[in-house]
């Protein structure tokens, strides 16, 4: 599988900036151990979506090119999609429900993507996406559940580890899996003793029940404030890839979410959207005991004014 990530990092060099790893001493004495936060939400579009999308969608042959793609997503993984669409000259529609941040729908229309709006609470992403697909001959790129969109996200644990070295522990946050499996298996092939841990809300723990019990569990648009994790279960291709190479799946309440938002905000001044602060969140939290040095994933930054506004006036 290592493979797979290795010629996806190939694919995206020149392509993805190689996003920085930052440190806190105030954060490394908090919790009792060296943390390297891989900032993600300094990639193109803001997020690691930006990694998958260009790697699978660079590969689609002429023809498909030619046809279109569609995706269905609630902001990051549409934004990356429309933005490479654009890079590589390809008509992109994407499915997005219409409770999903304005700046997030602005941005991905703003990329040249065709937004087809619905209703979470009577209808499914996925099902509209693959009609559209069938009727107008799209090619559909899904957020996560995709070998070559999950090499594509495994490379920014690729990265950190070339960056860090060493790591004890890698923290990475789980929507639909893709790019905490994609982590998953570049940390197993060069760091095979280091501890993966996929991170999710509490009241979206449908990957970590279903790592658990063995049997994919879902979750119907849960109300969290992550939203970029409120993917519905984890995947075909990426329920068996968390059960083989994660090793532990932990939660954290919507309290601890927006006081990592804060902490990240107040004292390393770097933007962080909620589900993108998840590993800090459970550090911060107690939900994981620090080991050794720990690795986290900052997945994000897209996060709205509005939401931002509340977070931070919830605490300082």
């Amino acid at each position: 599988m290592i493979r797979i990530v290795l010629s996806a990092q190939k694919r995206l060099q020149g392509i993805a900036h190689r996003t920085p790893v930052i440190t806190s001493r105030t954060l490394d004495r908090m919790v009792g151990a060296g943390v390297y936060l891989k900032c993600e939400n300094f990639q193109r579009v803001g997020a690691f979506k930006f990694r998958g999308a260009y790697n699978a969608i660079c590969q689609l042959s002429p023809a498909e090119k030619a046809r279109g793609i569609i995706t269905f997503s609630s902001g990051n993984h549409a934004q990356a999609v429309a933005l490479v669409g654009r890079m590589l000259g390809v008509q992109t529609t994407v499915v997005m429900p219409n409770d999903a941040p304005a700046r997030k729908r602005a941005a991905t229309e703003g990329y040249g993507a065709r937004v087809v709006a619905y209703d979470p609470a009577t209808s499914t992403r996925d099902a509209i996406a693959r009609e559209l697909a069938e009727a107008h001959g799209y090619t559909v790129i899904p957020p996560y559940d995709h070998i070559e969109v999950i090499a594509g996200q495994g490379t920014a644990a690729l990265e950190l580890v070339e960056t860090v070295g060493q790591l004890g522990m890698l923290l990475v946050p789980c929507g639909g899996g893709g790019l905490l499996s994609g982590s998953a298996i570049a940390a197993r092939h060069l760091l095979p003793a280091c501890q993966v841990i996929g991170i999710e809300p509490v009241l979206a723990d449908d990957a970590t029940r279903s790592f658990h019990t063995g049997i994919r569990h879902r979750v119907h648009n849960p109300p969290t404030m992550a939203d970029g994790v409120r993917t519905p279960s984890l995947g075909n291709i990426t329920f068996p890839l968390v059960r083989a190479y994660v090793d532990d799946m932990r939660t954290v309440t919507e309290e601890a979410i927006a006081e990592a938002v804060r902490f990240l905000f107040y004292r390393l001044k770097v933007v962080v959207e909620p589900s993108g602060a998840l590993g800090v969140a459970a550090l911060l939290s107690g939900a994981v005991k620090a080991r050794e040095s720990v690795g986290i994933i900052l997945s994000g930054g897209n996060i709205d004014a509005v939401t931002m506004s509340a977070i931070l006036g919830g605490g300082s």
